[in-house]
């Protein structure tokens, strides 16, 4: 008995020993953070001294929520974090002690870790919650006594959302700390997503970093912080982390406590900071599974910068050499080159640093020496493997290409989120024939590379006036992701060239921005992170497009932009795949906040706009082409059965338009397949008009009922597959006499089924208005013949860019297809946009809304006579000339007006006085939409639109009118009759 208490006591003066020393030698705020797991503060005080035998001492272990400590030694953090990466940490916790622990020489650290974040939906449901009077009292006063910059019209709505994620954290926390994590919040909002910034703490040797990142990297963001932090020798005694949701995407916000470890200064301005700033900001950009990050970064190799710089490298000479050579110049053998010998792609680099960092002064003769050792370096590679150094040595000279035809770079912009590259399109002719036979025959005026953390891509533009969508391909598995990246160049050319093509009915030329977003390592049920990447890569890469783009004076307004081109830029985008609304209002937002020339005219179908999706602009065009083609086969749409066949779902833009608008006009018309990213339909007997307007605009085919299918009609669905062991299985649903059959089929049986409908269903008409590029090529169009010969649609309108290959093209018209090809099928879309930029330069926003939709109803009028025109001329000129092809006489119509164009802009460029003259201003006039033509008020504004864009109103209107309207014989005659009255009167 007198034993069992002397040990009591013991272990009793033991733990008040430890509870004295905790007290002693931990922050305070320790004890605060920790108010709420009692629990785990009392077996620290009762287990404190295990820790001289055992690593690590577990505190709590729970779902959502994990304490543990550790005898401080190097590496323990990333242990843990590398354990945890997997699991979505919503709250950090590290702590050190600031002395030995009793009877050791390593000081204690603490881990905390909450794994409890808020979903969206979650956060938007909470609008209504009204933090506690009390809580929000004390937090008011602090900001209002510590932090007097701090908007408090935003204090609500700020508190709501940090109340909403963690309520225990805004509970636990003292006022100061909480108004400080606001004050961050607030900061980083105001930023545009990023903020750091760094405070001396009152001891004097110690300095609060605070780092905040909107919608930062998943998972392992946490460990590639503490990797920076570490490689640039600065210790973190304490750190407190919170991962939050906004209602749209998650939120970073951290506070470290740090001392360098060489006991210098941390300052705002030193160099340490400037690293620690270049660093911290990269990680927006470097991915941490990158092997540039673990093989050369955290072995101290090179910075992260170079790193980043370093797989932009890797991702444009991939790109832009597989396209043509895809076993020769796939991506692991492009990676191999530069990671394989760091020491060039580290040369590199530094002919990059000096060809673009602004702060270097003299810079011509640096370059011209580092450009001459680095050509030196790259011609003389040898490892004695003659192909392999063939191989390597084109790819480095591909980087050099790179470097030397940058005509400008946001890569020393600090804040920059994704990487742009503005190049000289010079640099093609320098690739050789080899790397460029695959593409049309024309060369762009510009080409823009963008790089980012999940993704990559090009602007690519063949005027400088140019617009065109902003395409995403979401690359959902590897071989998605290596099969799409080598061929998206390609694919943005091409699409550039069509649109060229397509817009020659407008003043813009045409371009397009293409990039591809690798969600490879997520899971299906993930699809919000792949949301949340979505909306990263596309705000990081239209701020690099507006670091370099927005200009002043013609020259790049950033400082750190180093500009070698030295002219405005007008560039119009549009929505395209993958592009949401919120994400279109943003980019609209930010053009004008940041003063780009084009204003919120940067971006087409915005609320101040047309909404394609709203309105059917595109299928607008489509179907006028749909009927017209049609009624040259002897088939009134509006009055005569028919059948069809889509690709592209009901919720698509253009496939969902295209059905809604026909449903309504074509009383006998038969859809007899329709295919998305979801599922395949399948009904000889037609879709049920009445399920189908159901879902139409509003969901995927996938929510299509299987119990409307008619008899013998199936549905395939892409989504929800199930395993049963190894083997992946596809859910089939067909109608028979007895009602609907379920089977499930195996991932062969599916795709092979799935895809061969569209070329084996027979219909008169095939509409591909979504789907992939260059699904018929010369390898399979012959699959689009019936075993007797005959084609299974008559005619083919294309909806869908690039859906036909034009060999592929050619061969279907060759055996008796009538093909109304992309650039003239869905002009109207692209026509709409031109519209929409139009009123935004001659309405103010609330004119504009007050008037959309008699503007709108105006334009509809115009599509519908521009597609009308383009479609007659190209059947009437078939008629004259039967050996022509359709898609033939469409690209000679597409030259002819752009030729035009070009000959009649450079005219007005050198009499621009001639503009405004009566009979050029009711050219003008006649271009624009009625509202314009006819009220006063509006009309009176003609004058005001950019000269540039007057010359280029006219060469367009004037150039199409001329074509479409025009009679050559008799326009030949006016010729001869004129240049006769002049040089020989009477």
């Amino acid at each position: 008995m007198d034993s069992a208490k002397s040990g009591s006591r013991t272990r009793n003066a033991e733990r008040a020993e430890n509870r004295r020393w905790l007290r002693e030698w931990m922050n305070p705020y320790f004890f605060i953070s920790m108010k709420d797991e009692p629990k785990a503060v009392s077996i620290l005080e009762r287990e404190l001294a295990t820790l001289r035998d055992n690593r690590r001492l577990i505190l709590a272990d729970r779902e959502k929520s994990y304490i543990q400590a550790f005898v401080n030694r190097p590496g323990t953090l990333y242990d843990t974090l590398r354990r945890v990466q997997e699991r979505e940490i919503s709250y950090a916790m590290i702590a050190h002690s600031a002395g030995p622990m009793p009877g050791m020489e390593q000081a204690l650290e603490i881990q905390r870790f909450e794994f409890d974040r808020k979903s969206n939906e979650e956060i938007i449901a909470g609008k209504d919650v009204v933090v506690p009077l009390g809580i929000r009292r004390r937090i008011s006063a602090e900001l209002k006594r510590n932090f007097p910059s701090f908007d408090l019209k935003e204090l609500d709505r700020l508190l709501r959302i940090l109340w909403l994620n963690n309520a225990n954290y805004v509970r636990v926390s003292a006022p100061a700390r909480v108004a400080q994590i606001l004050q961050l919040y607030q900061r980083s909002n105001q930023g545009g997503g990023l903020y750091l910034g760094v405070e001396e703490m009152a001891s004097g040797n110690e300095w609060r970093v605070l780092f905040a990142v909107g919608n930062p990297p998943q998972q392992d963001f946490l460990f590639q912080i503490m990797e920076v932090f570490n490689r640039l020798s600065l210790g973190v005694n304490r750190a407190y982390c919170l991962t939050i949701s906004n209602g749209i995407h998650p939120y970073f916000l951290g506070t470290f406590y740090v001392q360098r470890r060489d006991g210098g200064v941390l300052a705002q301005g030193d160099g340490i900071f400037s690293r620690l700033q270049q660093e911290l900001y990269n990680t927006q950009i470097l991915p941490t599974r990158s092997e540039a990050f673990r093989n050369f970064v955290m072995n101290g190799v090179m910075s992260g910068e170079e790193a980043s710089l370093i797989n932009a490298f890797i991702a444009f000479c991939h790109t832009n050499l597989a396209h043509t050579q895809p076993d020769r110049f796939d991506s692991a053998e492009v990676r191999s080159a530069f990671l394989s010998h760091p020491e060039i792609a580290l040369q590199l680099a530094q002919l990059f640093r000096v060809r673009f960092d602004p702060a270097r002064g003299v810079r011509d003769e640096a370059y011209r020496s580092v450009l001459a050792e680095t050509e030196q370096a790259v011609e003389e590679y040898n490892t004695g493997h003659r192909y392999l150094d063939e191989v390597r040595r084109s790819i480095f000279r591909c980087c050099l290409i790179f470097i030397t035809h940058t005509l400008k770079t946001n890569f020393f912009v600090l804040e920059k989120q994704a990487l742009a590259f503005r190049l000289d399109p010079a640099y093609l002719a320098k690739l050789g024939p080899e790397a460029t036979s695959d593409l049309p025959q024309a060369v762009p005026f510009r080409v823009t590379f963008f790089f980012s953390r999940f993704g990559f891509g090009y602007h690519i533009g063949f005027s400088d006036i140019a617009r065109g969508g902003w395409r995403t391909v979401i690359a959902r598995t590897n071989d998605d992701y290596l099969t799409n990246a080598g061929t998206i160049f390609r694919e943005n050319f091409v699409l550039a060239h069509t649109q060229h093509l397509k817009n020659k009915d407008i003043y813009e030329g045409g371009s397009k921005l293409v990039v591809i977003l690798d969600v490879s390592d997520l899971r299906a049920r993930e699809r919000e992170m792949e949301t949340w990447r979505l909306y990263k890569l596309q705000f990081g890469i239209i701020n690099a497009f507006l670091d370099i783009f927005v200009t002043e004076n013609g020259v790049a307004r950033d400082p750190r932009v180093l500009d070698y081109y030295r002219e405005d830029e007008p560039i119009e985008l549009g929505p395209d795949e993958n592009m949401h609304d919120s994400m279109i209002e943003t980019i609209a937002r930010l053009s004008q906040k940041r003063e780009y020339l084009l204003g919120i005219g940067i971006i087409s179908s915005k609320k101040v706009g047309i909404n394609h999706k709203e309105y059917g602009v595109t299928s607008t065009g489509v179907v006028k082409f749909a009927e017209i083609t049609m009624a040259e086969l002897g088939i009134d749409i509006r009055k005569d059965p028919f059948s069809v066949k889509f690709t592209g779902g009901p919720n698509g833009d253009v496939a969902g338009n295209a059905m809604r608008i026909m449903l309504d006009r074509c009383p006998q018309m038969a859809i007899r397949l329709i295919l998305d990213g979801t599922a395949a339909l399948c009904d000889g007997s037609g879709a049920d008009r009445t399920e189908l307007k159901r879902i139409i605009l509003k969901e995927d085919l996938e929510a299509f009922d299987p119990h409307a299918l008619h008899p013998g009609g199936f549905m395939l669905f892409r989504t929800g597959s199930r395993k049963e062991g190894l083997r992946e299985l596809y859910r089939k649903v067909s109608m028979t006499p007895a009602g609907l059959h379920e089977e499930w089929i195996s991932i062969d049986e599916f795709y092979r089924e799935f895809d061969e409908l569209p070329f084996t269903v027979q219909a008169d008409l095939f509409i591909p208005a979504g789907g992939r590029p260059e699904t018929i090529d010369k390898e399979n169009w012959q699959e689009f013949l019936l075993a007797d010969g005959t084609p299974s649609a008559q005619a083919i309108v294309e909806g869908a860019n690039s859906f036909i290959t034009p060999e592929a093209r050619v061969q279907l018209q060759k055996n008796g297809v009538i093909i109304m090809r992309d650039a003239s099928a869905n002009k109207c879309g692209v026509i709409s946009s031109s519209y929409e930029i139009i009123a935004n330069l001659l309405l103010s926003e609330q004119e504009f809304l007050a008037e959309k939709e008699r503007y709108v109803a105006d334009v509809l009028e115009i599509l519908e006579k521009r597609a009308g025109d383009e479609a007659q001329l190209i059947l009437r000129r078939r008629r004259e000339q039967p050996m022509l092809l359709c898609t033939e006489i469409s690209d000679a119509l597409s030259s002819e007006i752009n030729g035009l164009y070009a000959r009649i802009f450079k005219f007005f460029q050198g009499r621009p006085e001639l503009c405004l003259q009566p009979i050029f201003r009711r050219a003008i006039l006649s271009h624009l939409p009625r509202i314009l033509r006819e009220e006063t008020r509006y009309r009176r504004r003609i004058g005001k639109l950019p000269q540039k864009y007057l010359f280029a109103i006219l060469a367009a209107e004037i150039a199409s009118s001329l074509v479409y309207r025009g009679d050559q014989e008799a326009a030949f005659e006016d010729t001869l009759r004129l240049h006769l009255t002049r040089n020989f009167p009477a």
